[in-house]
């Protein structure tokens, strides 16, 4: 088992830091003002210039992007019921990514700020359990279809 999560680990690094920086991309093209935002400036600013923040932020978004593909282990406990294993997932991806998200300044650090982060997390993650479920409900149609011949 622990092989296997250094393994998704692993393959989770790149994923994150290509999802931060395609981010930070479609912020940019957003904001509209011809200029490139790699990092948010408060966190350029706290790590004392850009280059700093921005290799700090590549780095907890391997991190990032390892902690969600490591937790997705847990999708394969099938003795744990749907309830467990989302629950479990849930803690596991949050205590993994919202200090990061917070440290990297990736949402303002007030109320309104961690209430959006919080927000949009919990979007992104109906859509990793609805696709976690779907692949769900195919492995149990397959083992019955296997059943009945």
């Amino acid at each position: 088992m622990r092989k296997e999560i250094l393994k998704r680990c692993l393959f989770g690094m790149p994923i994150g830091l290509a999802s931060s920086t395609v981010i930070t991309i479609l912020i940019s093209v957003f904001v509209g003002d011809g200029a490139y935002y790699a990092v948010v400036p408060a966190f350029a600013q706290q790590m004392g210039g850009e280059l700093n923040a921005v290799l700090l932020q590549a780095g907890l978004s391997m991190i990032y992007g390892a902690a969600w593909a490591g937790a997705s282990v847990i999708w394969d406990a099938e003795k744990w019921s749907l309830l467990k294993m989302t629950l479990v997932h849930l803690l596991v991806t949050t205590l993994a990514t919202f200090p990061i998200a917070y440290f990297a300044r990736w949402m303002p650090h007030n109320a309104t700020g961690v209430l959006l982060y919080i927000g949009i997390f919990v979007v992104i993650y109906i859509g990793v359990w609805l696709g976690q479920y779907g692949a769900m409900k195919k492995r149990i149609q397959a083992m019955n279809a296997k059943l009945q011949n």
